[in-house]
């Protein structure tokens, strides 16, 4: 084939091109879309307890083919095989639970007084598209994708170029299952080329984006001019607060799970430690002795700590540890290429301390295996603290006094605050950002409403004789 119109999919462990895909272009979106609005009608007239069985299928079907499509996961993201088949599993979640929701998308009627009916309906959008970024490319492609299916919609999917793969499989898997050709689709290729002209295409009703701020906003702009519904999910900078009577062992391991997992490639990390400066040091010390046993290697291996994605985002990970120690943090493990492997784009688990809060370390999502402990005195000031940075996606508490740690979660601004644990909530709960870490809502009932316009049609009743 041409190379110009096709794209390598690189195993970041071995720096390998493994397979390629298709370079979308503009026509290949104006095909998509134009299968999409014509096979729509024909899903959206289904009826919804059939949409519902069809989505629970799905699920049957990934649940069934999870080894398979882990491998694809794990081969083109990297991370540790038992992480790949948890992103299968939840991506079998979503179609799970949104199947059986499809049947129980209810409008409402409104009462206004005798002599008139007031409903509200609530109607597909239609054609929905979907941007899907790399580092968790299944489970995120499922859980816009399936409530978009759920409520009749058409869904057109632009993967992330360096992790394609899974996400075309899904696709396959909905046409296994009984979805109609053309509801839908994925166009493979580049975020300013087929991404844009996604987001540009007339005939798409809503774009919902993950990925980064930089290219949230220019996604947001442009569905502005067309006014498009836009979701975004933008990452974020998460403080995990450790107050000084939590648990130091749960804290601790939670971190590690919190910001090692995909090798910190995760915008809900828990990359910003700020612990009370009475148990600072205890928590540092553990937290770098935990991260110096991580085992770290290709991701088919199932280590506990895979490669970056890419060398450009290894270039970008190492840069901001150099940046850290030459501010001023104590760097206490971690920080360099581990010297056992000589192929992949493998960077060890770090862990600073003496992280001031001005640093690009406390600042910046570095979307990296990088852990920055900044200590605090007063715990009257912590929410302030935690709250200033640019994003405000999710917020951790650890504390055995459950009333104080409620009171300090109305202060922060997160969309999603934890509290004694990490990664809580699973596909029923709703996640979304404050600030610059986006906009709308995903998963759970409140994900379905991204996917329906509500009509409101008025009736004036017969008068009585």
């Amino acid at each position: 084939m041409n190379p110009s119109t096709t794209i390598p999919v690189i195993n970041p462990a071995t720096e390998e091109a493994f397979d390629t895909v298709s370079r979308g272009a503009v026509h290949h979106v104006a095909d998509a879309v134009d299968a999409a609005f014509r096979s729509q009608k024909l899903w959206d007239e289904m009826a919804p307890s059939e949409r519902g069985k069809i989505l629970t299928a799905v699920a049957g079907l990934l649940d069934d083919q999870i080894d398979e499509v882990a491998r694809l996961t794990t081969l083109e993201v990297g991370k540790p095989i038992s992480e790949a088949r948890s992103d299968v599993a939840t991506a079998s979640a979503y179609f799970r639970y949104y199947g059986g929701a499809a049947d129980k998308v209810e409008g409402e009627t409104i009462p206004v007084g005798p002599g008139h009916l007031v409903l509200n309906m609530l109607e597909p959008i239609g054609v929905t598209g979907h941007i899907v970024p790399w580092n968790y490319p299944i489970s995120l492609a499922a859980r816009s994708v399936a409530p978009a299916l759920a409520t009749g919609n058409a869904a057109i999917i632009k993967p992330s170029e360096e992790a394609p793969l899974s996400v075309r499989r899904l696709r396959e898997l909905c046409l296994a299952a009984g979805v109609p050709d053309g509801v839908v689709a994925v166009v493979t290729g580049y975020g300013a080329e087929a991404g844009a002209a996604l987001v540009a295409h007339p005939r798409v009703g809503s774009i919902t984006f993950t990925g980064s701020v930089e290219t949230g906003r220019t996604v947001a702009t442009a569905c502005a001019r067309t006014f498009k519904r836009c979701v975004t999910e933008l990452g974020g900078k998460s403080p995990q607060i450790v107050l000084g009577d939590a648990d130091m062992p749960r804290a601790v391991a939670h971190t590690v799970r919190g910001l090692f997992t995909n090798a910190g490639q995760t915008c809900s990390a828990s990359s910003r430690i700020l612990v009370h400066r009475d148990v600072a040091s205890e928590y540092a010390e553990r937290l770098a002795e935990a991260a110096s046993q991580l085992r770290i290697g290709p991701g088919l291996e199932d280590p506990q700590l895979g490669p970056l994605i890419s060398a450009a985002h290894l270039a970008r990970v190492s840069g901001f540890i150099d940046r850290g120690v030459a501010e001023g943090a104590r760097l206490l493990s971690g920080g360099s290429r581990p010297s056992s492997l000589d192929k992949g784009y493998f960077i060890e688990p770090t862990v600073f301390d003496r992280v001031h809060h001005s640093m690009s370390l406390a600042q910046e999502e570095i979307f990296g295996p990088v852990a920055a402990i900044t200590s605090f005195d007063d715990e009257d000031d912590i929410a302030s603290l935690a709250n200033d940075v640019r994003y405000g996606l999710v917020a951790g508490i650890y504390t055995q006094d459950v009333a104080r740690a409620i009171g300090l979660a109305r202060k922060l601004e997160a969309g999603q605050v934890w509290i004694n644990d990490w990664f809580v909530g699973g596909v029923q709960a709703p996640m979304g950002g404050y600030k610059e870490s986006g906009q709308g809502r995903e998963k759970g009932l409140r994900g379905l409403e991204n996917y329906v316009n509500v009509k409101n049609i008025g009736v004036a009743l017969p008068s009585e004789s």
